[in-house]
């Protein structure tokens, strides 16, 4: 599997020799996008990009944890989490490029 990490800057090349706008324009339409997706989850919404997958936002009740190292019990406070669910389509495309790496 790669270890390769894709970055906002990869994004925004992406976008400048695709859809042919200048770096800057690049650069900055994905930094809207991020920002539109950011805020949005910010406020408590869920995002969902068709054909890529969902991002829902949960609220976590406070609950008692432990420290593993001495057992201490130890209260984590209410809190909100975003978590992902990738859609069906993207999770097809997924395990066929597990399946082609795995024949080849």
């Amino acid at each position: 599997m790669s270890e390769r990490t894709v970055t906002r800057a990869d994004l925004c090349e992406a976008v400048y020799q695709r859809v042919g706008l200048s770096r800057t324009e690049s650069a900055q339409l994905v930094e809207l996008v991020l920002k539109e997706i950011s805020d949005a989850i910010a406020r408590g919404e869920n995002v969902k990009l068709s054909s890529f997958g969902s991002f829902v936002v949960r609220s976590k009740g406070q609950r008692v944890g432990r420290n593993p190292k001495t057992g201490q019990e130890v209260p984590i406070a209410p809190r909100r989490v975003m978590v992902f669910k990738p859609s069906n389509i993207l999770k097809s495309r997924i395990n066929e490029a597990v399946d082609a790496t795995e024949s080849a």
